[in-house]
């Protein structure tokens, strides 16, 4: 067996692992590599291995850092089969032809700068037609279902309690009379967040590559997040602004809408309107209501025993329409307004930012992970002044930020999921999936729990086994 990390490693961001055994092989995710536009198109647009080679790609969960180069990988000859949970197929399906649509929008204006100088046209990785022919290649798959890959390996998905649909997969690969259990967490979730189940750990693994997001971080505890949320949104109501939160169309929108929801039935927060300014995140939100089994029982016992909808109530507003949106710019009363990308590097967040970060009765409410160089990141970095759409602004809104809501586990939630395997078993861990420093302090904290064998993969390196 070899396992070969051609992206994620040592980076947040276009997540794939090659696994190869037995003559055949398989990937474990393909994600999009987002960053600078040239740099961008560079990594994403070619495979360091053949596609038509691959029998399966086994897809942890439906965020593009993980999914977002799959019609790139079918357009360049993938014929095999694609295994995700229901909920991650259908989130795919929205997703992977957004993620188009904006490569589609961003190609155009760089080809009328282009024009101008006389040079050729650039091209997207991959359209919106590419996005829905990849579609037919997706097979649902059930929590802790064993599917048989052929060539003596099976693979089963575990609920990894990051957003919805997510998993952690585990391989079973049989190798001259030896059996190998390979576990690859995905995205590892939290434990008691809303919305989500906890984490369902691999058990018994003899390798495991596992993310490291927040692996020199401890989420805070001994508080209430709802009541800091519910603080933030009275604070900026009384002092007659609006709270402006970005966040991503899938999972935190959702996450943020359910505790505003309890908030308000519990008189906790002011009577001010609440706006979703997100057509993806609208879409998204119906899928949410399609797999009510996959929540968790707070949700159950909270809203859906009583048949009432986590995701809708009488202040909410779900915005589609771009006449809308821009009607949000005239807004004279407090306001609740959540908008995607949570990043903050596109969609149409950035205009609410625009037009309301150097008003000092307004508040940026952060409550996700942003990768370095993102707006976001600048912001929660204090950079006192950022660029916008090109034009310099003066950051006056009071700038918070809410770790609670991150769906990555943290240090603790990452060195606890060793405990489900044996020291003198576990003879590998590979740590990918986050910026060096965050990796990098997870080496010693292993090996000091008998886990000897811990490496940091460069993108490019490989291990056989």
């Amino acid at each position: 067996m070899k396992i070969e990390f051609l992206g994620g490693a040592q980076t947040v961001t276009g997540s794939m692992h090659h696994i190869s055994y037995n003559g055949g092989s398989v990937l474990l995710d393909c994600g999009l590599f987002q960053g600078r536009r040239h740099e961008m198109y560079e990594k994403n647009q070619n495979f360091s291995f053949d596609p038509s080679t691959l029998d399966y790609l086994l897809l942890s969960h439906a965020h593009i850092d993980h999914s977002g180069n799959i019609p790139n990988l079918v357009k360049k000859g993938f014929r095999g089969k694609i295994l995700a949970t229901g909920p991650t197929v259908d989130l795919c399906r929205l997703l992977l032809k957004d993620s188009a649509f904006v490569q589609e929008m961003d190609v155009a204006w760089v080809n009328k700068i282009r024009a101008k100088s006389h040079q050729p046209p650039v091209h997207p990785i991959y359209t919106q037609a590419d996005a829905e022919a990849c579609m037919p290649f997706f097979h649902a798959v059930d929590y802790n279902q064993v599917v048989d890959l052929g060539h003596g390996v099976t693979a089963t998905f575990r609920d990894a309690g990051h957003i919805l649909g997510s998993a952690g997969i585990l391989l079973e690969i049989l190798e001259k009379g030896k059996k190998t259990r390979l576990g690859f967490t995905g995205d590892l979730g939290r434990y008691d967040q809303a919305l989500t189940k906890d984490p369902d750990p691999l058990r018994d693994l003899d390798i495991l590559i596992t993310e490291t997001t927040y692996g020199n971080r401890v989420h805070p505890a001994g508080h209430d997040p709802e009541e800091e949320l519910a603080q933030i949104v009275n604070d900026t109501a009384n002092a007659g602004g609006k709270l402006i939160i970005p966040a991503f169309a899938v999972g935190r929108t959702q996450q943020i809408v359910y505790h505003l929801h309890k908030l308000f039935d519990q008189d906790r927060i002011h009577d001010l309107p609440i706006y979703v300014d997100s057509p993806l995140a609208v879409k998204a939100t119906e899928i949410f209501r399609k797999y009510p089994q996959y929540l968790d029982r707070a949700t159950d016992r909270i809203f859906l025993k009583d048949h009432q909808d986590p995701f809708g109530f009488s202040r909410l507003t779900y915005i589609e329409s771009v006449d809308e949106s821009k009607a949000l710019n005239n807004l004279l009363v407090p306001a609740i307004i959540i908008s995607a990308s949570g990043m903050a590097e596109g969609g149409r967040i950035m205009h609410h930012l625009k037009n309301n970060i150097e008003n000092p009765k307004n508040t940026l409410l952060f409550v996700g992970f942003s990768a370095k160089d993102t707006l976001a990141r600048k912001i929660m970095d204090g950079m006192p002044v950022v660029k916008i759409y090109g034009e310099e602004y003066q950051v006056r809104a009071k700038v918070k930020i809410l770790e609670y809501f991150s769906a990555h586990g943290d240090r603790k939630n990452i060195l606890d999921y060793v405990h489900y395997s044996n020291p003198n078993k576990l003879q590998q861990i590979f740590l990918v999936h986050g910026e060096l420093e965050q990796s990098q302090s997870l080496v010693d904290a292993f090996r000091s729990k008998g886990f000897l064998n811990v490496t940091i993969p460069a993108p490019g390196d490989s291990f056989e086994n």
